[in-house]
């Protein structure tokens, strides 16, 4: 008796259910899902390259920074040009060669794109801009396998590309994960279910740049790191309970 009553506690314990485990467990509710449109917007300290393109190349050269590489030993240009990038400052401009200052903190690639093509166009009519973020970054943290802070080139990125970049959750990581982001207003909240496709469909599915995602450890984890010291005091608990049931079961 004693036996079984110690063996059904550690089964019972041990038990993990799969639901609380497995990723998008609703798929047979739906064969399509909606997600949101996808649209970055440009914030403070963000790095842009801006390269401004037209048929009439000496035309637009007034409006493209100079692609050049300085020695910090000689102090002079050298070395293989580098296309120069602006910095989105603490008033959410940059500073445009001819054009002077843009406000860009706020607005979609789309809409900066179709700003600049309207303040040159007077002086050059077949433009094409082309933006890019060079330091488009997330930080991942918690209990994943690879914490970090990750760089990317694709400015497209999913809630599930970062954590494949930090190389998935670990089993005890809680499947509905936290995230940070910044705004004009301050710093929001969102919270995103692993276990349902309903996640497709949330604001937070794609990711905008300095986004913080967290992954909090489960209870089972979190009791298991906080009774580690007590293990032996459990242990004594335990056998004095089942000896008292085996005495009361007689």
């Amino acid at each position: 008796k004693k036996s079984s009553i110690f063996l059904f506690i550690i089964i019972f314990s041990s038990c993990v259910s799969k639901k609380k485990i497995l990723y998008f467990q609703d798929e047979a509710k739906a064969a399509y899902y909606n997600t949101n449109d996808y649209s970055l917007k440009f914030k403070k300290d963000d790095l842009l390259a801006i390269n401004i393109s037209s048929g009439d190349i000496e035309a637009v050269k007034p409006f493209n920074l100079p692609t050049v590489s300085y020695s910090l030993v000689t102090n002079s240009v050298t070395g293989v040009p580098k296309q120069q990038s602006y910095l989105i400052d603490s008033n959410g401009e940059i500073q445009f060669p001819v054009l002077g200052k843009l406000k860009l903190v706020g607005l979609t690639r789309v809409e900066v794109i179709d700003l600049i093509t309207k303040k040159i166009t007077p002086f050059v009519n077949d433009v094409t801009v082309n933006i890019q973020i060079l330091n488009f970054r997330i930080n991942v943290m918690g209990d994943v396998k690879k914490p970090g802070t990750f760089t990317v080139e694709n400015e497209r990125l999913r809630v599930i590309d970062a954590l494949a970049l930090a190389g998935d959750l670990n089993i005890s990581g809680e499947r509905v994960i936290e995230i940070k982001r910044e705004t004009e207003k301050g710093i929001v909240t969102g919270f995103i279910d692993l276990k349902s496709n309903d996640l497709f469909s949330s604001p937070f599915y794609y990711l905008q740049q300095n986004d913080i995602v967290y992954v909090r450890q489960n209870n089972a984890k979190l009791q298991s790191a906080s009774s580690n010291q007590n293990t032996g005091l459990y242990i004594s608990i335990t056998s004095v309970l089942i000896t008292l049931i085996s005495i009361l079961t007689r």
